[in-house]
């Protein structure tokens, strides 16, 4: 039971790091396309900051999965 503990601590940090990776990696595609767009037109300010925005909802999926990891392990 005690080797377990730390495998359902490693998946959980998995879960959560490999989320905010690839949030991350989608935000700085997405940024440098807002700002390149809002560069030529400012009235684009609202619609680049809702789409960099948007791949954090990959991280509360992530932090989600974790959750259920931990709770359906312990």
């Amino acid at each position: 039971m005690a080797g377990d503990a730390g495998l359902i601590a490693i998946g959980a940090g998995i879960a959560i790091g490999v989320s905010a990776l690839a949030a991350a990696w989608a935000e700085s595609a997405i940024g440098t396309a807002a700002v390149g767009a809002m560069a030529e037109k400012e009235s684009l300010f609202g619609k680049g900051l809702i789409l960099t925005v948007i791949p954090e909802t990959i991280v509360i999926f992530g932090l989600v999965v974790a959750i259920l990891i931990v709770g359906l392990a312990g």
